[in-house]
């Protein structure tokens, strides 16, 4: 290696030794390489004897640089040649830049006979960057012209560059508020699964719900409270549980999360306690306000027991209520004071107006109808609502997706009417289902999906259930709906089509209806006027030919040849090549022979009477001078022409 060192710096001129180190590191010591790729071929070879290889490099002056000391290792290895020596073409060197622009790389490989000016283009081109504008820094020379030809900056094979353009705007973060807006929109499966059971839970949530809400809902789903869970797969980004879901990093469109139990004494505690206890008993959805009861010495029992006295304070619904709305006002009132805000939207109105806002409006717009029937005698009805029907998953999934109507069977007549209701919309054997129930299989959850000539009960839930399997109920019948509702909006889109080319070839044969009636009375109107411009012609014609015979008769009689008074003879050539002939007395006035003309179809309004050696517009003089004072004696020819 030190040999190659030395006849590298002899070689090439360099005197920088870390240079020339950098030189032969970047072609793994290959001495010819190395010198092949900074000295110009033009200049002169440089041969190694190690294969007969021929090496470029005039350059290399023994004058200028006189031969080391020798040493065992390079003795006789390398000498300098001649440039008569034959001279081997050297192949064009390409060199691989990798440039980078703010949030992109542009990978550039050329030639050394390049110039920079030629990288710029290729930028232009990729970046959509004018050259104008750029500056192509991270030349280790500093900065260079774009006439520089790369070889000329011995520059290794590899390099990395940057642009900078001070002159442009800095990019605008619209796009990226539009790719955030975008994924708020999305739904994301998240694919959970339950360590210490292997169950998988599938639950769609949106982008903008937060980390915080899916490990409530996964608290729902598995009694892990939310400060017991141990998560796996979470992005590293995903560093605050009020983040959401579209801002966490998350793979879209599904994700895959492990959830487990944290280890701790008290959670071992609570899981020993929580094997010997029923399940439909576990607390609260929200805060763990219950979950840790049994440290305290709380049985669950006697919670549920005093939570059930202390809210049983009145009756969730008045009996005998006229309407049916007030009626389920004063339930989602004291719904709400019994088991907190966080209940299902109670729809507030009759069970026929629930039918209407659920069924009857356009396929894309219908929902199921959850009707809630509630009984107070019931031991289940505390623990369901406040542990299931309020658990926030449910909520959010029945607000989504249902209608949600409700009722109180515990007074008699209350019960009575609700039966009477359930008969004439959904049949007698619905009704005799519900009749037959225990009041300790209270409360009862019925799903109710709208066909198109009736209503179908696809789900009666009873209230001895958890919030796993209520969801799991719910989602079940979630999609009977989905696939149903497919089918409705396709029929309705066909129903739609057909109407909507109905109403096209409707509007299209009232356009062509309207189109011919004006076609119609285009043409009668046409065929008016030409009547009426045919009877004004014809009445025209009838004037001009009373006028015409009016003037004929007036006219005096023709003078014989042989007479005794003078006569001038006028010949008259018309439009149309004809002549007319006729003899006037030398004394009869110029008007005379206007009329003559006039009785023969030529008015002299219309018509001038022209004389031809000289020629003279006879209709300009004045009619009352005689043909013998007009110069028309004793003969004449005269021709006629329409006046413009």
């Amino acid at each position: 290696m030190t040999a190659n060192l030395i006849k590298a710096l002899a070689c090439t001129g360099i005197e920088n030794i870390d240079e020339a180190i950098t030189l032969l590191e970047q072609n793994n010591w290959d001495l010819v390489a190395a010198i092949n790729g900074v000295i110009p071929q033009e200049n002169g070879i440089l041969q190694s004897e190690y294969g007969g290889e021929t090496i470029p490099g005039s350059a290399f002056n023994p004058a200028n640089h006189p031969a080391p000391a020798p040493t065992p290792s390079s003795s006789s290895a390398f000498r300098p040649v001649m440039p008569s020596r034959q001279i081997v073409e050297r192949q064009p060197r390409m060199l691989d830049f990798r440039v980078e622009y703010r949030d992109r790389n542009v990978d550039v490989v050329l030639e050394d006979s390049c110039t920079v000016g030629e990288i710029k283009q290729i930028l232009e081109n990729e970046l959509q960057i004018p050259m104008s504008k750029m500056l192509l820094k991270g030349w280790k020379t500093g900065d260079v012209e774009d006439s520089t030809v790369l070889k000329s900056l011995h520059l290794p094979k590899n390099n990395s560059l940057y642009v900078l353009t001070p002159d442009l705007p800095p990019p605008s973060s619209s796009s990226h508020a539009g790719a955030l807006q975008e994924s708020l929109n999305q739904n994301f499966m998240l694919i959970i699964t339950h360590r210490e059971v292997q169950r998988e839970y599938n639950l769609n949530f949106s982008g903008s719900s937060t980390i915080q809400e899916v490990k409530r809902n996964v608290y729902d789903l598995t009694s892990i409270p939310v400060r017991h869970q141990l998560w796996e797969g979470w992005p590293t980004s995903a560093t605050d549980d009020s983040m959401c879901l579209a801002e966490s990093g998350l793979s879209y469109p599904c994700h895959r999360l492990t959830v487990g139990r944290r280890s701790s004494p008290a959670q071992t505690r609570e899981q020993s306690e929580e094997q010997s206890t029923d399940v439909h008993m576990v607390s609260d959805s929200d805060g763990d306000d219950f979950e840790d009861a049994t440290e305290f010495g709380v049985d669950d029992g006697e919670v549920f027991g005093m939570a059930s006295s202390a809210l049983r304070k009145s009756s969730m619904m008045p009996e005998n209520a006229e309407n049916e709305g007030d009626a389920l006002l004063q339930f989602t009132a004291e719904f709400s004071s019994r088991y907190g805000d966080c209940h299902p939207v109670f729809f507030i109105g009759s069970l026929e107006a629930a039918f209407q806002e659920a069924f009857y409006v356009k396929a894309r717009d219908r929902k199921l109808l959850a009707i809630y029937l509630h009984h107070d005698e019931s031991v289940l009805t505390n623990v369901f609502c406040s542990q299931m029907l309020c658990a926030e998953s449910i909520v959010s999934y029945l607000s989504q997706n249902f209608i949600t109507w409700a009722w109180d069977l515990t007074k008699d007549a209350n019960r009575a009417r609700f039966l009477t209701m359930c008969t004439r919309h959904f049949g007698s054997v619905v009704a005799q289902t519900i009749r037959t129930q225990k009041t300790d299989q209270f409360p009862l959850f019925l799903i109710i999906m709208g066909k198109r000539s009736s209503n179908e009960v696809l789900n009666v839930i009873q209230g001895n259930t958890t919030v796993d399997e209520l969801m799991m109920r719910l989602m079940a019948a979630m999609e009977i709906f989905t696939a149903q509702q497919q089918e409705d909006i396709k029929d309705e889109d066909e129903r739609e089509a057909r109407e909507n080319v109905k109403r096209e070839q409707d509007e299209a044969y009232r356009l062509s209806l309207e189109a011919d009636r004006a076609k119609r009375e285009a043409h009668e109107r046409e065929m008016a006027e030409q009547f009426r411009l045919e009877q004004i012609r014809k009445e025209q014609e009838e004037e001009r030919e009373a006028i015409r015979l009016s003037l004929e008769q007036a006219l005096p009689p023709e003078p014989k040849e042989e007479n005794a008074e003078p006569v001038s003879k006028l010949r008259i050539r018309t439009p149309s090549g004809e002549f007319l002939e006729r003899r006037f007395l030398a004394s009869n006035k110029l008007q005379i022979v206007f009329d003559f003309v006039a009785s023969k179809g030529f008015p002299w309004d219309e018509f001038k009477l022209l004389s031809t050696f000289p020629r003279r517009d006879i209709t300009q003089l004045d009619p009352n001078k005689s043909l013998l004072e007009v110069k028309l004696f004793p003969q004449e020819t005269l021709f006629l022409e329409a006046k413009e």
